[in-house]
């Protein structure tokens, strides 16, 4: 690993919609979903991202947020369904690996929130994932 981001999910651009500075770059993970990252125009360029163009969607695991079930009425568009598949508690944070079609996902929440939530190996979750929290970087 060359990166300390551990939620790195390949996928394929579908659809770029510039704005003047920023842009919003549609990505069809491997397994299916769709994600959205919201990158700078520079980005897009600098990367050479069309179209077609193969990628991971990179999100540190402290931008993943966990749900019981889809949530409507947010403005996260990001909404990843898969089930854990490992919850490591601590005292104070969680770690929970989520297992999404065609990869993975880690979340680092509060043990609170894992207890909340009643989180355990098999559990059907849902990961959201702000848009400005993808990065991506070119395949």
């Amino acid at each position: 690993m060359s990166l300390s981001i551990r939620n790195q999910i390949a996928g394929t651009v579908t659809a770029i919609t510039a704005g003047e500075a920023m842009a919003t770059v549609k990505v069809r993970l491997d397994g299916g979903q769709d994600i959205t990252a919201a990158i700078t125009v520079d980005a897009v360029k600098e990367l050479g991202l069309a179209a077609g163009s193969s990628v991971r969607a990179l999100v540190k695991a402290t931008e993943v947020a966990l749900a019981t079930g889809a949530v409507e009425g947010l403005s996260i568009r990001n909404q990843i369904p898969g089930t854990v598949v490992d919850v490591a508690t601590g005292p104070a944070m969680a770690s929970v690996k989520v297992d999404v079609n065609g990869g993975g996902l880690t979340a680092a929440i509060t043990a609170d929130a894992v207890d909340a939530l009643g989180l355990a190996a098999g559990s059907s979750v849902v990961a959201l994932i702000k848009s400005t929290e993808v990065s991506l970087q070119a395949a």
